[in-house]
Order: C-alpha cells, then structure tokens, then sequence
C-alpha cells in the first residue's frame, strides 16, 4: 500500500468582502470605508491556499458546498489556480454561497465579522467521500460553524464526530478548529469530537470556554494557565495535540511531547495591514511541518511565521509566501519575550 499523502480539507468556504474602515462606530454611527475587496474565506479554503502559497510539497484536496452561482464559480476557479483539487468541492442550488462582510479598522488591524453560513449549513457527512483521497490528513473546520455536522444525536454524539470517527477508520490523521463563538455551545458540541481528533487548533478564548479557565487574567497571556487550559483539553481525548494560539505566540501540549511554547514574530505595527486569516494561516504552517514530520518546535515556528506573513494584507492569504521565505520572517524581525 502507497504511503498517504497530502491535506483533504472540509469545513467553510467563504468569500471575505472585506471593508478597510477608519474606526468602528457605535450603534447607530457612522464609519468610512476607505477601501474593499473580495478575498477567501474560511477554514478549509483559507488552509489550503495558504498550503498553495507556502508551496507545500504535496496534494491538496478540497471538500465542501458553494452555491450555483457567481460567487460558488469564483472559488472553484481560485482553487483550480492554486492546484487544489475541487473533485468534492460541489455547488447546489439550495442555498448561495456563503460571505462575510469583514470589517477591518486601518488603524489597528482589528475586525468585526457579519457572517451569511449559506451553502455550508447544507453540508452533511453524504458530501464527503473518503474512499476518493488517499492524504494523509483530513481536517475540518470551523467546529460550531457547520449547522448539520454540529447536530447533536440523541446518545451525546455530534454528526461530526462520526466524520471524524470514519475519517480514522479509513486511514486519516484528522485535525480540526473551532469558531470564536460567544455562546454557550461549546460544552455540547465541541467534546464528543475530540476522542476522534488528533490535532486540535484553538486560540484562548475557544480555551476558555471549553475549560473555564481564563489564559489572559491580565490582558496579555499567563502561561502556566495557558498550560492548565491546554492539558484539560487534552484530557478530553485529543490524541496527538492540542496546540493552542495567542496574540503573543503558541503552545502545543502532547502526552509524548510534553508542552512546548514559541514565541510570535515581533512584526512592527505599521507592517501590518489586516489579522483577517492570521490563525488559519498559524494551523497551515503548523499542519504542514506536521504532515512532513518535523519536529513540533519547527512546526510551531513555522505556523507563527505563516500567521505573521498573514498580516501583511487585508486578506486571509495573500500575504504568504514560500516556506522558506515566511521562515525568515522570525529572524528578521525577532521573536516576542514569553
């Protein structure tokens, strides 16, 4: 039997309409939109143009639903330019293609989402057929962002995690995220998941609200907490890693591996143009160094470099580049103190 290779990638696809506003304004202000474009959107199609762009030596494979319509055409075409695989990236006519108006202050980077769920609330386990990829991962996403993959079964169970439990089945390392939603689903929906994930990306916040325990007591993060939060979550059943984001660099926490920290990129202010994409753009240098088996301290290095190569455009990816050149990035700007 061949080796497995390559990333079959499910979840969200979305277009970001991105608005560059002067601030953001009250309820019932008035901001100015200075400039706007439309970009990707998403975990699995910002993962896999991010792998496109970092030239990840291996297939990439998509799998989700968009509308039979312009913006559904749109996607299918930028895969296609990156060298993804849309064999089961498919368009239906019950619902349009999902967007997101994404509103992003110039003066700081920060944004606010208004999201359309669209197509993806229509993706189910029958839109998924693995015995057509032999990769090596299969990871999706965003976890609590999928209407009918996040349906709670009457034993407990999340259509979801029956995804994954197969995915395991037929072979695959599986890998998932989960959305910053400000809601109390997370105790629900998020744990019969994670015995069938190998990898699991989350920032503080998603921590947070799957463990009780606040990582940022303070504003910036405390690191001893961060570790609490990180080796509950893995109790819950994770496999491999949990490896855990923040503004001021990563963790990763395994029963083999131990905790290991790195540091972000010490990226000036006035670089960055936008964080839209910064943590999709962490979990494919991450999931990248994982495919290709280094270390997990090279990984880590590699997803904060990819998520600080991120911040240099208003979208999700456009800001990436090879590898080898988004790796310098910590060398020549620095890393933060931790």
């Amino acid at each position: 039997m061949s080796e497995r290779k390559g990333i079959l990638a499910a979840g969200n696809w979305i277009i970001d309409e991105i608005k560059i506003i002067d601030e953001f304004p009250h309820q019932d202000g008035l901001a100015n939109i200075l400039a706007e474009k439309n970009n990707n959107g998403g975990s699995p199609y910002n993962l896999l143009k991010d792998l496109s762009y970092l030239d990840a030596p291996f297939p990439l494979q998509a799998s989700g639903l968009v509308g039979n319509d312009e913006k559904g055409a749109h996607i299918l075409e930028d895969c296609r330019n990156c060298s993804i695989d849309t064999g089961q990236l498919l368009q239906t006519d019950g619902a349009s293609t999902s967007y997101t108006a994404v509103m992003s202050v110039m003066s700081t980077g920060r944004r606010t989402f208004f999201h359309q769920r669209g197509a993806n609330a229509l993706f189910g386990p029958e839109h998924i057929d693995f015995g057509l990829s032999d990769a090596k991962i299969f990871h999706m996403a965003y976890l609590l962002l999928l209407d009918r993959m996040d349906q709670l079964e009457a034993d407990g169970r999340t259509v979801a995690s029956r995804v994954f439990e197969l995915a395991r089945k037929r072979g695959f390392i599986t890998s998932t995220d989960i959305v910053s939603e400000a809601s109390n689903r997370f105790a629900a929906l998020v744990p019969p998941c994670l015995p069938y994930i190998d990898y699991l990306f989350l920032n503080e916040y998603e921590a947070f609200k799957l463990t009780g325990i606040d990582c940022t007591p303070s504003g910036a993060v405390d690191l001893e907490l961060a570790e609490q939060a990180a080796h509950s979550v893995f109790e819950m059943g994770v496999s491999k890693l949990v490896i855990l984001h923040f503004p001021e660099g990563a963790m990763a926490y395994g029963a083999h591996s131990g905790t290991v920290v790195q540091p972000s990129v010490m990226l000036p202010v006035e670089l960055i143009k936008g964080s839209a994409g910064a943590g999709d753009a962490f979990a494919a240098g991450v999931l990248l160094g994982l495919h290709e088996d280094y270390g997990i301290r090279t990984c880590l290095e590699l997803g904060v470099c990819a998520a600080a190569a991120s911040l240099f455009d208003e979208s999700c990816s456009s800001g990436l580049e090879a590898a080898g050149s988004v790796t310098g990035l910590g060398q020549r700007y620095g890393y933060r103190s931790l």
